[in-house]
C-alpha cells in the first residue's frame, strides 16, 4: 500500500467524519478500492481496523465537549452494533466481492438521494 495515499485517505475521511458525523467507511472503502485497488472485502476490513480509535473515541470526545452526544441513544446503538456487527462481517465473507461492491454502491446512491431530496 502506498503510505502517502493512506494518509490522504485518512485525512479526508477524518475531516468528513468530524464535519458530517458520518462513518469514515463511506469515504475510506471506496477510496481503498478506487485508489489502491483493494478488493471489497479487504477495503471493508481495513476500514474497520483504521476507524476504531480516531472516529470511535476521539470523534466522540470532540462532540461530547460541545454537549452533542445523547449517551442513552449512543449506548443503545452500541449494544445493537456489538451484537450484530460480527454477524454482518461473517455474512459478508460469503458474498462475491463484485456483488458486495455493487450493493454498497447502491446503498450510497440511495442514502445520498434521500439526503439530497429530503425537505
Amino acid at each position: 500500500m502506498n503510505v502517502v495515499w493512506g494518509l490522504v485517505i485518512g485525512a479526508v475521511a477524518g475531516i468528513l467524519s468530524g464535519l458530517f458525523g458520518i462513518g469514515g467507511g463511506i469515504i475510506v472503502v471506496p477510496a481503498l478500492i478506487v485508489l489502491l485497488g483493494f478488493s471489497q472485502h479487504k477495503a471493508q476490513g481495513t476500514s474497520l481496523a483504521a476507524l476504531v480509535l480516531p472516529v470511535g473515541i476521539l470523534g466522540v470526545v470532540a462532540y461530547w465537549k460541545e454537549k452533542h452526544v445523547d449517551l442513552t441513544a449512543g449506548m443503545a446503538i452500541a449494544v445493537g452494533l456489538f451484537a450484530t456487527a460480527p454477524l454482518g462481517a461473517k455474512i459478508a465473507q460469503n458474498f462475491d466481492p463484485l456483488m458486495m461492491r455493487k450493493v454498497f454502491s447502491v446503498f450510497l446512491v440511495v442514502v445520498a438521494s434521500y439526503l439530497w431530496f429530503k425537505k
